[in-house]
């Protein structure tokens, strides 16, 4: 079973590497994520490097879910820095290694992420999926509440248009 562990600012830089690999591999997948192939182990670790200060802001809170053969999945919590949105943040980069699905992971990485956003004060959480994905399905499976679709939102990694689900849940 894979420990969840919040990565500090310092912990976080160290992870870099393996948060690349995860999101390499969930890119490949066609995790529709932000990235276009062809994507690779560097462009993947830049675009983590580059979280860096908001993660030493403590606006973006990340976790990791380790192995003792490295890290297998992740999850993000971004706070919103707004005084008149501090009560709400976004989950955002889910992910979990092919290698290490099928075990609940994803979901206790959510869990995690929901309980941790309860601890800083928020009471609203937003995300946003590909309609009709597995994550799309583990969402509606957990309590979080559709509150719309919109056709052709983002391209997913081969640049194909797809829909999106956008999701809350009250944490109240």
């Amino acid at each position: 079973m894979p420990t969840i562990t919040h990565l500090s600012p310092e912990g976080f830089g160290a992870a870099v590497k393996g948060l690349a690999d995860v999101l390499v591999d969930a890119v490949a997948d066609g995790a529709s994520l932000g990235f276009l192939q062809p994507f690779d182990h560097q462009e993947a670790a830049a675009w983590w490097e580059s979280r860096q200060p908001a993660v030493d802001a403590g606006t973006l809170r990340v976790w990791a879910a380790e192995t003792p053969d490295g890290i297998v999945g992740t999850v993000s919590l971004a706070l919103e820095p707004k005084a008149n949105g501090r009560h709400r943040a976004e989950i955002v980069k889910l992910m979990v290694h092919r290698t290490a699905r099928g075990r609940g992971l994803a979901r206790r990485l959510l869990s995690t992420a929901e309980q941790a956003a309860q601890e800083a004060g928020v009471t609203l959480l937003l995300l946003d999926t590909e309609a009709d994905s597995a994550a799309d399905r583990l969402y509606a499976t957990t309590g979080w509440t559709r509150f719309g679709t919109v056709p052709a939102y983002a391209a997913d990694p081969a640049g194909v248009l797809q829909d999106c689900s956008f999701f809350y849940k009250n944490l109240t």
